[in-house]
């Protein structure tokens, strides 16, 4: 059996650098060791060393995720092909529906987006690439997790869903019964759970060679969602994912 073994300098870096990607501005060194309870000496130690590699950066008295860090993660996503098969479909779908297209993939219990494709007019968005967000929120979520054999999803299910708008799935048993409808239908949908005047549809593409369960969705504010749209981008999104299937998921 293996054993986890914890080597506190690393978790402390991990700590340091999860909350500077999750600020949208720079986070002072007072804000660090506090959000990831260190001792001044050992975070200001940590704080050099990051920069020196330039992992992270000073900005405005505080600090942000360096240069570095993002050459280094953008290594993930190069492997399998995976984001020019996403680009070449996602460009036919916006060109069809103007519409934005999104590829995540599920980490956890968390959808963490690595691509988007916008359409060619304003939309209100709450992903970026990298961006975590809560599965059971978002219809990307409910796709992946519907992909799940019942051992996995329980793994995967926190004791509690948080709610992120009044019309979040706030019970396991709701969410399971959404993910029934998913798996019936081939397609997970979020109607204003994440954003409100935002819904989401999202269709499951498979399990990439090297292990990423990924999917694809599409955002589209209420207030122009009429119902030959909605089909539209129903089948879009659909074709979306059978598209890059094709090119980077391997038959069974």
């Amino acid at each position: 059996m293996a054993t986890d073994y914890d080597v506190p300098a690393i978790r402390r870096t991990h700590d340091i650098l999860r909350v500077l990607a999750g600020r949208r501005t720079p986070v002072k060194a007072a804000e660090l060791a506090q959000a990831c309870q260190l001792a001044k000496s050992t975070l200001y130690l940590l704080l050099d060393c990051l920069e020196q590699r330039r992992w992270i950066e000073r900005k405005d008295g505080g600090y942000i995720v360096g240069i570095e860090l993002m050459t280094l993660g953008a290594a993930y996503l190069r492997h399998d092909g995976l984001i020019a098969a996403f680009q070449a479909a996602a460009d036919e779908f916006v060109a069809r529906c103007n519409e934005v297209v999104q590829l995540a993939v599920l980490e956890g219990f968390d959808v963490v987006y690595l691509a988007r494709e916008d359409a060619r007019r304003p939309v209100r968005l709450v992903s970026e690439p990298g961006m975590r967000l809560p599965a059971h929120a978002c219809a990307l979520g409910k796709s992946l997790l519907a992909s799940l054999t019942p051992i996995e999803l329980a793994a995967h299910v926190p004791a509690a869903l948080p709610r992120v708008t009044g019309r979040t799935l706030a019970t396991h048993d709701a969410l399971y019964r959404e993910l029934d409808q998913v798996r019936q239908t081939g397609l997970g949908q979020d109607r204003e759970e994440l954003a409100t005047g935002l819904v989401c549809y999202a269709a499951y593409v498979g399990v990439t060679p090297l292990g990423k369960r990924v999917a694809v969705s599409t955002s589209i504010p209420t207030d122009r969602l009429d119902d030959a749209h909605r089909r539209s981008v129903i089948a879009g999104i659909r074709q979306v994912a059978r598209d890059i299937a094709l090119r980077v998921i391997p038959p069974l």
